[in-house]
């Protein structure tokens, strides 16, 4: 598979020195193995006197490390003093107790650590927790649409989008020639890798919920969700599930990076809304992988990309509630706010009058953008930024 420069790299790049464990996470092949690999490419190159201690516990090669004292041992065996030790492991998760040789490692202040992992081990919340030092987490998403255009050496930017619309950015299925090929490896690696290490994990004992839920969250990215919603639905469909279990369920999806969670904010009264959030897939192809075709929605394929290059991007997201209707996005960054409303088509102006209403009632100086496939140059309306989708997926 071909490679191409990831920006995660300057960021972990950025780290080096720190007294932090560096912990690289994402969704199952979003390319984080790949980035330590880069990484270690990049010491050896470009740092004097390093001495790198690296292995991948998923490897047969290194079997015998997957326990906390024999990987302890090995690291300790080929530290070398005087060098700058750096530690790289790949598929931490695989050695039992793997925090105990990690906190130990840390605490002799001779190695610089960086480690990989699924994320249903190394979820952000029990980071805290398993590790003693300071960590410092670098999220790696799927491609971006302006890496999936460099990545195929795309010059139409429409043309890309129509394929990236429908292919994603699992980078790992792009080695696969026809869609459906394609579709089989992303519906494998959701079934098979996301949702099994879920399943290990937490001891997941009603896979029939798990599924149902999983593929609800799918069919309804964009739209308002609760866990009654969701348990009402199952439970008529014949699955029984608790409200319980649904919130446990959906902590766990989003754990993994198999989805995220964007909460609704009260623009007007400032105030976080606990009734419903939204949900949207770290990638919008696993949702014609899942649920086909047939009848692909567009406009929710189109807000789900958005919510995530937002969140690569760096920005808090939110959804804006206000009392006569709802803004798509509130992103906030380094104290600037955006308004965003995201529509597949705006051909018509009575389609784009309705779509631009509920910025128009916004008031104060932040800027607000209508992001949707235009095709067509920038323009402005009543203060409005009106964006072509592929234009703004491509700028910096």
């Amino acid at each position: 598979m071909a490679r191409i420069k990831r920006k995660y790299l300057d960021e972990v790049i950025r780290t080096i020195g720190t007294e932090d464990i560096k912990v690289i996470t994402g969704v199952r092949r979003s390319g984080k193995s790949i980035l330590l690999d880069d990484f270690k490419k990049y010491v050896k190159s470009n740092i004097k006197n390093a001495n790198i201690i690296s292995f991948d516990l998923s490897s047969l090669k290194y079997e015998k490390l997957r326990e906390y004292h024999a990987l302890n041992d090995y690291v300790e065996e080929y530290f070398v003093d005087g060098a700058k030790n750096f530690l790289l492991i790949d598929e931490v998760q695989m050695c039992e107790g793997f925090e105990l040789a990690l906190n130990s490692l840390h605490a002799s202040h001779k190695y610089d650590i960086y480690i990989t992992g699924s994320n249903a081990f190394l979820a952000g919340s029990d980071l805290a927790t398993l590790f003693v030092g300071r960590t410092y987490t670098i999220e790696v998403y799927p491609f971006s649409f302006a890496e999936f255009m460099e990545y195929y050496g795309y010059k139409d930017k429409y043309d890309a989008l129509e394929k990236y619309v429908r292919e994603g950015g699992m980078s790992g299925s792009y080695t696969y020639k026809t869609l459906d090929d394609k579709y089989d490896y992303l519906r494998e690696t959701y079934d098979t890798l996301i949702v099994r290490d879920i399943e290990e994990k937490h001891g997941v004992k009603n896979p029939a919920v798990m599924d149902g839920l999983s593929d609800f969250l799918m069919d309804n990215i964009s739209k308002p969700t609760s866990a009654r919603n969701i348990t009402n639905t199952l439970n008529s469909n014949k699955i029984e599930a608790s409200n319980k279990t649904i919130t446990e369920y959906i902590k766990y999806l989003c754990e993994a990076y198999a989805f995220y969670k964007v909460r609704r904010y009260d623009i007007k009264g400032k105030r976080y809304l606990a009734t419903t959030d939204k949900y949207y897939l770290s990638d919008h192809a696993f949702r014609y992988a899942k649920l086909g075709t047939k009848t692909p929605n567009f406009g929710d394929t189109y807000e789900n990309i958005v919510a995530i290059e937002l969140m690569r991007r760096g920005y808090e997201v939110y959804v804006g509630a206000m009392r006569n209707g709802e803004i798509d996005f509130v992103a906030i960054k380094d104290g600037e706010k955006l308004y965003i409303q995201v529509s597949y088509l705006i051909t018509e102006r009575e389609t784009m009058e309705r779509e631009v209403a509920p910025l128009v009632n916004i008031p104060g100086g932040y800027q607000k953008l209508l992001i949707a496939g235009t095709r067509q140059p920038e323009m402005q309306y009543e203060g409005i930024r009106i964006v072509d989708i592929a234009d703004w997926l491509l700028e910096e």
